[in-house]
């Protein structure tokens, strides 16, 4: 009997509609170590008072009214943040902005702050960055193209997992292009679980989200 390592993971690339993902096609999760959900949505919105709480319809819906009333293009303009142990987990439906190296530096301040982000009408995301400083960020379709002060840190990790950092040869690029395709982002979502310890279950959205509203 074969074990499938990212069946915890594949939820998160079902397609848009489909019951398994309510996250739908656009999202952005991002997992902050050390902070409390307040800090998170102040990082995210520091001119905003603090957020309320909600259940994730809930904040699906605000989500909804707001994509409604913008087109889209700025985002989701909410999200929600739950501890989960050490770490504050912010889930931003249609959005994107933790994914930009200008705000992920900011929520990184003093901290860790690990992104995934899935866009389909655009590209997914990885993003890594300690202390103001994103340390390696890559598309999950093509790891071996990364960017950051030290994009090679998350190597053995990102091996581990099936992301290999390394270009490939001209006999394996077609194979590999079809894994990233299919599995790219369910690997990124375990090489974050693999860097903090918290594995990103659907389970996590049945508890109250504390929302509040994302800066510009």
């Amino acid at each position: 009997m074969t074990t499938d390592p990212l069946a915890s993971y594949r939820w998160l690339q079902a397609s848009n509609g489909n019951p398994a993902n309510p996250l739908n096609d656009i999202y952005c999760i991002s997992f902050l170590r050390g902070l409390g959900p307040d800090e998170a949505l102040r990082r995210f919105g520091p001119a905003e008072p603090p957020g309320r709480e909600m259940s994730f319809a809930e904040l699906d819906e605000v989500v909804y009214e707001f994509v409604q009333k913008t087109d889209g293009g700025d985002g989701g303009g909410y999200v929600g943040a739950i501890l989960a142990g050490e770490w504050c987990v912010a889930v931003e439906l249609w959005g994107w902005k933790a994914a930009l190296p200008e705000v992920l530096a900011r929520l990184s301040e003093g901290c860790e702050v690990v992104t995934v982000a899935r866009h389909d009408y655009a590209e997914d995301d990885f993003s890594y960055a300690v202390d103001g400083d994103v340390v390696t960020s890559f598309r999950p379709i093509m790891p071996s193209d990364r960017h950051g002060s030290d994009k090679d840190r998350l190597n053995r990790l990102m091996r581990e997992v099936g992301l290999p950092p390394e270009e490939d040869g001209d006999d394996t690029w077609e194979t590999r292009w079809e894994d990233m395709s299919h599995n790219g982002l369910a690997r990124a979502f375990s090489l974050a679980a693999k860097i903090t310890g918290v594995s990103f279950t659907a389970d996590l959205l049945n508890g109250p989200l504390l929302v509040g509203a994302i800066a510009d």
